[in-house]
C-alpha cells in the first residue's frame, strides 16, 4: 500500500525526520509538525526536494485543541505516526516531579491528541485495499521495561504500547489499523545525551526503513532490533526485587533540562 497523505508529529528530527524523508515522493502529501520552527523548515524543505508536498505545522502535541484543529483539518489521511517524544531518567537521583509530568504529557497525552483525532478522520472516509486509514504509535523497547533509571519515560511507553494494540482489536471493525512501534536504541538528539553504552545503535534512517516496513505489512507490534527486544523481554519478566537490584547497578539516563 502506497501511503499518500501522511501525517508525522516531532518531524523536525531523528526519527520523525527519517520517516518523513523515507515517505517522501511526488504524489505524497505530507503533514509535519514539530516545535523547533527552523528545524522543521529544513525537514519539510528536504522532503520537497524528494518531490513531496511537505504541509509543516509548528506545534506542541501537548496543545490538544491545537492538534484537534490541525488534525481534524487536514484532510484525507492514510497513515498517521504519532512519533513525538520527549525522555528523561533520575541521573541516579530521585526524578524531579516536573520532568516525570512533562514525559507523560508529551509521550502520552500527546499521543491521545494526535491519534483520537485522525481515528475520527478516517472513519468518516473510504476504505482503499480495504483499510480507512493505518496508525503507528511511536512507543519504545523501554515499554518492556520498568527501569528505575527512567520511571516515567517506561510507564508512558509502556502505556501508549499496550493502548495501541489493544486499539487495534477494536478499530479493525471501522477498517482502521494501529500498529505500536518500539525500536531501541536511535542515534537522535535525544539519545546523545546519554553517558552509557547503547547496545546495537541505530541510525535514524534505518530505524524508519524498518518502521516503514512493519507498517506497510500491518503488523501489530514492530520491535527491533530483534535482540535486545530479546533481552528487554527477558529483564522485564524477572521478579520485580531482582529486576530493580539488577537495574539499579546500571549507569541511569540523565535528567531532562527542562
Amino acid at each position: 500500500m502506497r501511503w499518500r497523505h501522511v501525517l508525522i508529529t516531532g518531524a523536525s528530527s531523528g526519527l520523525g525526520r527519517a520517516l518523513a524523508e523515507a515517505v517522501a515522493a511526488p504524489g505524497v502529501t505530507l503533514h509535519l509538525s514539530g516545535r523547533d520552527a527552523a528545524r522543521l523548515a529544513a525537514a519539510a524543505e528536504a522532503c520537497r526536494a524528494r518531490g513531496a508536498t511537505a504541509l509543516p505545522r509548528v506545534l506542541d502535541v501537548t496543545d490538544a485543541a491545537g492538534m484537534a484543529e490541525w488534525v481534524g483539518g487536514a484532510g484525507p489521511l492514510d497513515l498517521v505516526i504519532a512519533n513525538a517524544g520527549v525522555s528523561g531518567g533520575t541521573g541516579g537521583a530521585v526524578e524531579p516531579p516536573a520532568q516525570a509530568r512533562r514525559i507523560f504529557a508529551t509521550n502520552l497525552d500527546g499521543v491521545l491528541n494526535t491519534v483520537l483525532p485522525a481515528l475520527a478522520v478516517m472513519a468518516a472516509q473510504p476504505a482503499r485495499e480495504g483499510v480507512r486509514g493505518q496508525v503507528g504509535v511511536v512507543a519504545s523497547l523501554a515499554a518492556f521495561v520498568a527501569a528505575p533509571g527512567a520511571p516515567a519515560y517506561c510507564a508512558a511507553k509502556a502505556a501508549v504500547q499496550r493502548w495501541a494494540e489493544a486499539l487495534d482489536a477494536t478499530e479493525q471493525a471501522r477498517g482502521i489499523r494501529v500498529s505500536s512501534i518500539c525500536p531501541g536504541y536511535v542515534a537522535t538528539p535525544m539519545t546523545a545525551r546519554n553517558a552509557f553504552p547503547m547496545p546495537w545503535l541505530m541510525t535514524p534512517e534505518a530505524a524508519a526503513a524498518r518502521t516503514l516496513a512493519g507498517l506497510a505489512a500491518r503488523r501489530l507490534r514492530i520491535a527491533y532490533p530483534r535482540r535486545l527486544y530479546a533481552l528487554a523481554r527477558m529483564v522485564g519478566a524477572l521478579p520485580p526485587g531482582w529486576r530493580n537490584a539488577l537495574m539499579t547497578k546500571l549507569p541511569a539516563k540523565a535528567i531532562q533540562e527542562p
